[in-house]
C-alpha cells in the first residue's frame, strides 16, 4: 500500500502527461455543463460573420503569453474553474469588484487575468471584431488553448456565452472546494455542478503546475484512499 501511494505521489509531482489529457476532458465536460445552464444558444460558428478569426486571434495571444511564462497555463485553468463554479462560465470573475475580492479568489495568479486581457486586446484590434466577442468566450477559448499548449488534446469550443454583469463577494461563498473538505462535501459540491467523483479528484488537483495544487491532490488521496472511499483512483492516472 505504501509503495502504491508513493508511486501516485511521484506521478503527481512529475506531472504525468495523462493527467493533462484527463484534465482537458474534464474541462470539456465542465463546458458542457455550463452550456446546459446558460441562457445563450451556443454554436461552433457563432462568430462566423461578426468575427470569423476569433479563434486564431485568441490562439496567437495565448501562445505569446505562454512563451513568456508557463504559469499562463495553470493560472488560466484555475481562473476558468473558479469562474464556472460560482455563477457559470460568464466571466464575472473578471469584473474588478466582487468575486475576485473573495478570499478564495485573491490567490488567483495575475497571469490568468492577463491572458484574457491580451486576447481581448488582440480581438479588439481587429475592426471587424470590435465589441463583438464576450470575455466569457475568450476565457473558454484561452483555457482550451493552454491545455493544448501543455500537451493536451485540442477540442472544439462552442461559442455564444454572455458576459455576466453581476459579481459579488457573497456569491463565491461555499461555491469552491477547499483542501480541508471531507469526501462527502466534495462529492456534493461537484455533483451539484454535474461532475462525478473521478472528475472531482482530477479537477481538485489541477495537476499542471503550482506546489499547492500538487499537495492538495496528495492530501486528498492520502486521506480518502486509506479509508477505502475513493473508487478507482488508478483509472485517472
Amino acid at each position: 500500500m505504501k509503495q502504491f501511494i508513493n508511486s501516485i505521489e511521484q506521478r503527481v509531482i512529475m506531472g504525468a502527461p495523462s493527467i493533462i489529457v484527463v484534465l482537458s476532458n474534464l474541462l470539456f465536460c465542465l463546458l458542457l455543463v455550463c452550456a446546459q445552464t446558460s441562457s445563450a444558444e451556443l454554436s461552433k460558428g457563432f462568430y462566423g460573420n461578426s468575427c470569423p478569426n476569433v479563434e486564431q486571434l485568441v490562439r496567437s495571444a495565448v501562445e505569446l503569453k505562454f512563451k513568456q511564462t508557463f504559469v499562463t497555463a495553470p493560472a488560466t485553468l484555475r481562473l476558468f474553474f473558479h469562474d464556472c463554479f460560482v455563477r457559470g462560465c460568464d466571466a464575472s470573475i473578471l469584473l474588478s469588484e466582487g468575486e475576485r475580492n473573495h478570499p478564495d479568489d485573491i490567490s488567483l495568479a495575475g497571469d490568468g487575468f492577463d491572458t484574457v486581457i491580451k486576447a481581448k486586446e488582440a480581438i479588439e484590434s481587429d475592426p471587424q471584431c470590435t465589441d463583438k466577442v464576450s470575455c466569457a468566450d475568450i476565457l473558454a477559448l484561452a483555457t482550451r488553448d493552454v491545455v493544448n499548449l501543455t500537451g493536451g488534446p485540442f477540442y472544439e469550443v462552442e461559442l455564444g456565452r454572455r458576459d455576466g454583469k453581476i459579481s459579488t463577494i457573497a456569491s463565491v461563498q461555499h461555491k469552491l472546494p477547499h483542501p480541508e473538505f471531507n469526501l462527502d462535501q466534495l462529492n456534493s459540491m461537484f455533483s451539484f455542478n454535474g461532475l462525478s467523483q473521478i472528475d472531482m479528484i482530477a479537477l481538485s488537483g489541477n495537476l499542471t503546475d503550482i506546489k499547492w495544487q500538487k499537495n492538495y491532490v496528495i492530501c486528498l488521496f492520502r486521506r480518502h484512499f486509506s479509508q477505502g472511499t475513493v473508487q478507482d483512483f488508478r483509472q485517472i492516472l
